[in-house]
């Protein structure tokens, strides 16, 4: 369904499970946050396109409900919100990332492919971890949010579908698609990171 060019490997997970889990969930609660924000910068920068505001304005409670979520879950195991990480992944995302200059249309279609990008592989990520992870309650938390994102990833392609031709946004994806697996090939796997 997601079309990822590498998955991850289940070895990822455990990881994951030799990091304190206070570690994942920090990082897991900042890319909600980033999340919802993202999904506020749409709006704001396209304000008139009416079925992209209504389509985002429930994303933009649902990513900040996820990040309460994440927090009580660190507070239930005793953790608190460590500082914010450097994303790695998503920084080079944005570095590899095609330019196409001032055309605010050709902007919107990127930013929509990177978003449903992102969404995309926290979908795979989560995956991951509910099929991998030994903690039952955290196999089910992360099932939860793989659910999430897998719609979270729809959208994005939908609305863009919506704007654009499906041709060009097909070959957008597959381009988005062959950078993501360049970074991920980059990037060695970490255990208290979600991507």
């Amino acid at each position: 369904m997601l079309g990822l060019n590498l998955k991850t490997d289940p070895y990822w997970a455990k990881l994951v499970e030799a990091q304190n889990i206070e570690e994942i969930l920090t990082d897991h609660a900042y890319c909600e946050m980033k999340a919802a924000s993202q999904c506020m910068s749409l709006i704001q920068s396209y304000p008139e396109k009416k079925e992209l505001v209504e389509a985002l304005m429930p994303i933009v409670t649902e990513e900040w409900g996820h990040f309460r979520m994440v927090l009580k879950e660190l507070y239930s195991i005793g953790g608190s919100l460590g500082r914010q990480r450097k994303d790695s992944y998503v920084n080079l995302l944005m570095k590899k990332q095609p330019k196409f200059g001032g055309n605010r249309e050709d902007q919107l279609l990127e930013r929509l492919m990177m978003c449903a990008l992102i969404e995309a592989r926290s979908c795979e990520r989560f995956k991951v971890l509910s099929d991998n992870i030994k903690d039952k309650n955290m196999a089910h938390f992360y099932y939860k949010f793989m659910v999430s994102e897998a719609g979270h990833y729809r959208l994005f392609m939908d609305i863009a579908r919506k704007y654009f031709d499906a041709t060009r946004v097909k070959k957008r994806w597959e381009t988005y698609l062959s950078l993501e697996s360049e970074v991920i090939k980059e990037l060695s796997p970490r255990g208290d990171r979600v991507h």
